[in-house]
C-alpha cells in the first residue's frame, strides 16, 4: 500500500495498492498554497486507506524550490513517523505513466512505442520538459531526455527538432507517483535519486562574510 505525494505543480496525495488500484486521492491545483493544504490532503487519503501503508512515494520534481521541498519534507516526515521507506519518483515520470496508461486503456492505442514530451510550466517564462519513448518491460516510462529547462519561446522549436509531440501537464497525479514507486520497487530499480530536481537555485541565499570596516 503506497502513499504518493507531489507538490511540483499543485499539491496532490493518494493511496494506491501495488497493483494500481487507487484507494483514495485528493488534490489542490493552487501552485502556491502547498504548506497550507498538504496536511489536510494527507489526513483525508490516509483515513481512507483499507490496509496499513507500507511505502511512501515522493515526487522529486522538476519543480520550483519552495513548492517542491514542501512535498518532499512531508513525505520524509510522514515516513519517519510511521517507520516506512521513501521511494523517490521523478514527477514527469508520473505524468508520463498516466498518459501511457490512458493511451492503452482508454484510447486502445499502443503505449509501448508512444513518443512524446511532458511539459510543465517552470514560471519566469521558462518550461521544463522530458521526452518519453513508451513503456519498458517493467511497465515504467522510458525517459530518454530530461528533465530539461528551456525558455518559453524556444520550446516548440526544441521539440520540433526532437520530433516529439508536446503534452502540457497542469498537475502531477499522486496516484501515478505511487504507481511508479510501486512498479520500480517490484522491479528492484531506482528511477530517481534522493536529491530534489529543483528547476533553479533558490532566490534567497546565505550571505557571505561581513566586510571589515576600517577605523
Amino acid at each position: 500500500m503506497f502513499l504518493g505525494i507531489d507538490t511540483s505543480l499543485g499539491t496532490s496525495a493518494a493511496v494506491v495498492e501495488d497493483d494500481g488500484v487507487i484507494v483514495a486521492e485528493a488534490s489542490s491545483e493552487n501552485p502556491l498554497g502547498h504548506a497550507e493544504v498538504i496536511g489536510d490532503l494527507l489526513a483525508r487519503v490516509v483515513a481512507e486507506a483499507s490496509a496499513p501503508l507500507t511505502h511512501v512515494a515522493a515526487g522529486m520534481g522538476p519543480g520550483p524550490f519552495t513548492g517542491l521541498r514542501v512535498g518532499i519534507a512531508a513525505a520524509r516526515a510522514f515516513a519517519l513517523g510511521r517507520g516506512l521507506p521513501v521511494v523517490p519518483v521523478a514527477s514527469h515520470d508520473a505524468v508520463a505513466l498516466g498518459i501511457l496508461l490512458r493511451r492503452a486503456l482508454v484510447d486502445g492505442l499502443d503505449a509501448e512505442s508512444a513518443r512524446f514530451a511532458v511539459v510543465t510550466d517552470a514560471r519566469r517564462r521558462e518550461f521544463a520538459y522530458s521526452v518519453y519513448d513508451g513503456l519498458d518491460d517493467d511497465g515504467l516510462p522510458v525517459r530518454s531526455v530530461g528533465p530539461t529547462l528551456v525558455p518559453r519561446d524556444d520550446l516548440d522549436r526544441v521539440l520540433a527538432e526532437l520530433d516529439v509531440a508536446r503534452v502540457d501537464a497542469a498537475s502531477v497525479p499522486a496516484a501515478m507517483v505511487a504507481l511508479v514507486g510501486a512498479r520500480s520497487l517490484a522491479a528492484g530499480r531506482e528511477v530517481a535519486g534522493a536529491e530534489p530536481l529543483y528547476l533553479r537555485a533558490p532566490d534567497v541565499t546565505v550571505g557571505g562574510a561581513r566586510k571589515r570596516v576600517g577605523s
